[in-house]
């Protein structure tokens, strides 16, 4: 009787364990060009939970998603063919751009010198809504579960309106594009800059938020800089621990580490007890 009485229970204990947020970085950037609607489709065919991409503001003020806030010379094609050098890439400021000049360079046929696997095709920089409407009829045409997106606010006190606007515009402008997508509780935002986050904590307290770190501060020192504690704490990979794991649970935060790449990373941090991993690499999972 009581054997049968925990086979019975097997399902339900199964059920309850906590899943790992398979999250795929810009994508899967070590498969597909980074921050592209193929690299988005293509972390979905690959179970991803949740979609991690960065925004940034053209001249027009419209968000667009990239990492860089300049055309980069590693992933980027000018209109003409020719290939952006290193010494002009910062000149193309996209924050110094419209939309319609940036949408004319490719960033998808460029060989990646650091992701030999990245399957080349033509691409641009698409804007946040355009990507998230892709993203969403593509899964409901697969029938997969709705994703959710992981969305990086990038800016810094240095180059506020030369590369992007102060942190309550481009907040303002970030959570327009949000809100009409009514994506309900299927998204967070994230950032190094705490600026952002203490915006959206005080404007948008439902907002799901997660601080970015990569410093050699503890725990308590970033988050008095913060000055509240968010949802999510996301430091750099290789300053995980044990003991930081446990400091993060014991204070109701979830910790979910970037960049993982490598299968024994993932499966060491994973067994830390992190609630998510964000990769390059989502067939690693």
């Amino acid at each position: 009787m009581t054997k049968y009485f925990i086979f019975l229970l097997l399902p339900i204990l199964t059920f309850a364990q906590p899943r790992l947020d398979r999250q795929g970085h810009r994508g899967c950037r070590g498969l597909m060009p980074e921050n592209t609607v193929a690299a988005m489709k293509k972390a979905l065919d690959l179970g991803v939970t949740t979609l991690e991409l960065d925004i940034v503001i053209s001249k027009d003020k419209q968000v667009v998603v990239s990492h860089d806030t300049y055309m980069v010379s590693d992933i980027a094609t000018k209109p003409d063919g020719s290939p952006v050098t290193k010494s002009e890439e910062k000149s193309l400021n996209l924050y110094q751009m419209t939309y319609d000049e940036i949408k004319r360079y490719d960033v998808g046929r460029k060989p990646h010198p650091l992701f030999p696997q990245q399957q080349k095709q033509a691409a641009y920089k698409p804007l946040l809504g355009e990507l998230i409407d892709s993203v969403e009829v593509y899964a409901r045409a697969k029938r997969m579960p709705q994703p959710r997106y992981n969305i990086e606010i990038k800016c810094s006190p240095q180059t506020d309106g030369t590369y992007h606007p102060a942190p309550a515009e481009f907040v303002k402008l970030a959570m327009d594009v949000i809100n009409s997508r009514k994506l309900g509780n299927r998204f967070n935002i994230q950032s190094f800059d705490v600026r952002p986050l203490q915006l959206l904590h005080e404007q948008h307290p439902n907002v799901v938020l997660a601080h970015l770190t990569a410093n050699p501060k503890t725990l308590a020192e970033n988050l008095q800089t913060l000055g509240f504690k968010p949802a999510i704490y996301s430091p750099y990979y290789k300053t995980v621990t044990a003991e930081l794991v446990k400091a993060c649970h014991e204070q109701g935060l979830k910790i979910i580490p970037w960049t993982v790449n490598t299968k024994p990373e993932i499966d060491a941090l994973t067994g830390l007890g992190v609630d998510g991993i964000i990769t390059d690499y989502p067939n690693l999972f």
